[in-house]
């Protein structure tokens, strides 16, 4: 069985729809959150992940847009963003938001298998290095955990002694690729998928993953989008210039 693994859209239309075509053929569609803030396609972003038939749990943006978290935890573009957001999404998506589960959640039909945005500890906490993954390896029960949050792609994997990080390495910068990496059954893992809307490991392409469930394989991918149409979309929206410039630095 394969897994579509997507996260932190964040409200980009246009890298969404880039990640949707060039996905191969898949089981289920896992949402790891935060499908708005930043960008300015909150309504079909999410009327897309929707139809999508897609198990969701919730991200940061997600809960600052409907008010369950304190827009004072953001900077302050962050902060304009998910204001700009709310007034921006239609009542029945921002109830939609508002009910999305807390992670991490097990994925149904696939033991050993969770999602979560953050942490599996917390769902806010951010898994940035390898001293960020010890406790939440060494705490959850699961084998496998995705997560997103960072917008870092990669993973870390430990056989409880050792712990060891892995991150994508790509040829071009402008082109579609994919990079595999077998995940061993003896092996506990964290998985970051990457940002579909927003990367910010210096690589501006959409990135998203697909589990193969069945041989193990991992595969990483990064897919070029129309940048210059996303961020004409933020500029039209008034929100501020520095998101749609970013968006081009990958940062």
């Amino acid at each position: 069985m394969r897994i579509l693994l997507i996260s932190d859209i964040h409200s980009n239309l246009e890298a969404l729809e880039a990640c949707l075509a060039a996905a191969p053929a898949h089981d289920v569609v896992v949402n790891l959150g935060d499908l708005v803030g930043y960008g300015a396609s909150p309504n079909e972003v999410m009327e897309r992940s929707r139809a999508l038939g897609t198990t969701f749990v919730r991200g940061n943006h997600d809960k600052a847009v409907c008010g369950l978290m304190d827009l004072k935890d953001f900077n302050p573009v962050a902060a304009l963003a998910a204001e700009w957001t709310r007034e921006e999404l239609t009542p029945e998506n921002l109830e939609w938001l508002r009910a999305m589960p807390h992670g991490p959640v097990d994925l149904e039909g696939y033991p050993g298998v969770q999602l979560v945005h953050g942490s599996p500890i917390d769902e806010d906490d951010y898994v940035v290095t390898v001293r960020d993954a010890v406790e939440p390896l060494l705490m959850t029960p699961a084998r496998v955990t995705f997560f997103g949050h960072t917008h870092l792609q990669g993973l870390f994997e430990t056989n409880n002694v050792q712990l060891e990080a892995f991150r994508p390495a790509y040829k071009t910068v402008g082109q579609s690729e994919i990079s595999e990496f077998p995940l061993r059954k003896e092996l506990r893992y964290l998985v970051n998928p990457g940002s579909v809307g927003q990367p910010r490991d210096g690589d501006w392409r959409a990135g998203f993953a697909v589990y193969d469930s069945d041989s193990g394989v991992l595969t990483f991918c990064r897919v070029p989008y129309s940048l210059q149409s996303a961020q004409d979309r933020i500029l039209a929206a008034n929100l501020p210039p520095r998101l749609a410039t970013r968006l081009a630095m990958g940062r």
